[in-house]
């Protein structure tokens, strides 16, 4: 997410520290003593969410991701304050329909790509008006249980 302007929001959250503050898990299986000790908590929307108002949640419902990492039941977080450039993951409105693609962007036109060869690219022109970026996918969050 390197030089893109991102507009913060007013909420900065319950607790005023970074990720970085908190310790990483022990793969061991044993916590260190100092962990009883331990007052902070992971507040997910501080670490998943830059802007509160622009950000929502979709379930992905397609295979059409698949190569990306993003499969059908996952949960997508969209933020609609970053700007769409190449090479991000887009909630795209086409012919009224939600997609899930990977905008990539010429001089004079746009593709929304499928990471799955069952699907077809759409490609868009500069003048295709049938096609609008709702907004652009930061997380995707799936369950490694079944």
């Amino acid at each position: 997410m390197e030089g893109e302007i991102r507009h913060r929001a007013a909420y900065k959250g319950s607790k005023q520290y970074s990720q970085w503050e908190v310790p990483t898990a022990n793969a061991t299986g044993f916590g260190a003593a100092a962990d009883d000790y331990m007052e902070r908590g992971i507040d997910l929307n501080e670490q998943l969410i830059y802007n509160k108002p622009a950000t929502f949640f979709f379930r992905m419902n397609s295979d059409a991701m698949q190569g990306a990492g993003i499969f059908s039941g996952d949960i997508l977080i969209v933020d609609r304050s970053i700007k769409p450039v190449s090479g991000k993951i887009i909630i795209a409105i086409l012919d009224g329909e939600l997609l899930v693609r990977r905008l990539q962007k010429n001089i004079n036109s746009a593709v929304l790509m499928a990471e799955n060869k069952k699907f077809a690219d759409i490609p868009l022109s500069a003048f295709d008006d049938r096609a609008n970026v709702w907004g652009v996918v930061t997380y995707a969050i799936h369950s490694l249980t079944s």
